[in-house]
């Protein structure tokens, strides 16, 4: 019988879509789910951006340029432009998602056997990433107890090896919320021009900081062009996650011309999702003003909840709408089945998502869960009230 390879033995189930059979099932029965395991908003997409779609003539559905359009691109540059990173459209090649941007950058960037450094815990996908090109990552362990705040310098200093050839970061942070602040963003810099390093910020949920924090972004650094690379996507932006529009932004013309060869092998990204994404960018600023206002409620409401539960640890997210939980249970996955299989409460229950797999180090995050707080209050706090109930009665 013919063997399956290496690579795609090592490839790791998504800790976030890996239990969906599970849910189909619990449907099939007659339950009901609130989903607080995967970071799908609900709120509604832009009109603008519909209706550009919708209300489009084309005749041809052709191909576009494997950078992407001209004028998506140009108009891209114009929104970067006014948030401080000074950019031109020639910098930014299009994808589909980003996604596809992080594994096109890996393989531009990385050899086999080379490290990148990722601050833990991280967005899951980062290791299918690295293991579909075959590079080593290495985690930066940040800690709920401080409130997944970066390690020291000193610390992320000794990381690096003569492999090391990334630092990667999510900012705000998926699965954490963490927010880097312009301190942490320059200390960084300077790591990556020091020891010769890229620096990749996966930039997607830039609009979603809370609290009056401002968000910095790795190109807001003056010294680093030929290090900075940012990651960025329509997904959480807009509401728009199904369009599959990211993009990749970097000063580095050599990064850029080896990257557009890997995007020239899939010839180009989707047509018509560029198109909505293009529109989006006339979205107005009151359609944030609304959503983080939605969100900053919804973060307050989920966490003072969870704090009524006995034995439980919560981060509080300066930003994107994840928190890590810690539970007082030894293993949460085998929690996250029994909640679909055999738990419910007048028919409900809730899906979450595992945290061991948004960590790498073995044994870490076993008895913690990601909640994306993506639902309306009410039903943020029908879930918690499940989760609460669950918790007096489940065995480990």
């Amino acid at each position: 019988m013919p063997t399956i390879s290496k690579k795609g033995h090592d490839m790791p189930a998504s800790p976030i879509r890996k239990l969906v059979p599970y849910a189909e099932e619990a449907i099939k029965n007659g339950k009901s789910i609130y989903h607080l395991n995967i970071g799908q908003p609900d709120i509604k997409t832009p009109e603008v951006a519909l209706n550009a779609v919708k209300k489009n003539d084309i005749e041809i559905l052709s191909y576009s340029r494997s950078e992407g359009s001209d004028t998506y691109r140009k108009k891209l540059a114009k929104y970067y432009n006014g948030h401080n990173i000074n950019v031109t459209y020639e910098d930014i090649i299009v994808t589909t998602g980003a996604s596809e941007a992080l594994l096109f950058l890996f393989s531009s960037t990385m050899d086999p056997g080379d490290e990148v450094i990722i601050s833990e815990p991280f967005y899951a996908n980062y290791i299918a990433f690295s293991t579909a090109s075959g590079v080593k990552v290495v985690p930066a362990v940040c800690d709920i107890n401080d409130n997944f705040a970066l390690p020291s310098v000193k610390a992320f200093e000794k990381l690096i090896t003569p492999k090391t050839k990334a630092i990667l970061i999510c900012n705000p942070g998926n699965p954490t919320g963490y927010l880097y602040s312009k301190e942490e963003i320059e200390q960084l810099a300077a790591l990556a021009v020091k020891h010769d390093l890229f620096l990749v910020a996966d930039e997607v949920y830039r609009e979603f900081v809370y609290d009056g924090h401002k968000h910095h972004s790795i190109m807001e650094e003056t010294n680093i062009d030929e290090h900075a690379v940012v990651i960025d996507s329509v997904s959480k932006r807009y509401s728009m996650c199904g369009a599959r529009v990211g993009c990749l932004v970097t000063k580095n013309k050599l990064v850029r011309e080896t990257f557009l060869k890997f995007a020239q092998a899939r010839l180009s990204p989707p047509t018509y999702a560029q198109i909505a994404s293009e529109a989006a960018l006339d979205t107005p600023q009151s359609y944030f003003d609304e959503v983080i206002a939605e969100y900053v409620g919804r973060r307050d409401l989920l966490i003072k909840e969870l704090n009524t539960i006995k034995g439980i640890k919560v981060a509080k997210p300066k930003g994107a709408f994840y928190c890590i939980v810690e539970l007082p249970i030894k293993n949460a996955d085998h929690f996250a089945k029994w909640l679909l299989e055999e738990f419910h409460i007048n028919n409900e229950t809730v899906m979450v998502a595992p945290a061991d797999g948004f960590y790498s180090t073995p044994g870490i995050g076993a008895n913690q869960i990601r909640i994306a707080y993506v639902l309306d209050k009410e039903s943020l706090i029908k879930a918690v009230y499940i989760l609460k109930e669950a918790l007096k009665v489940y065995k480990d």
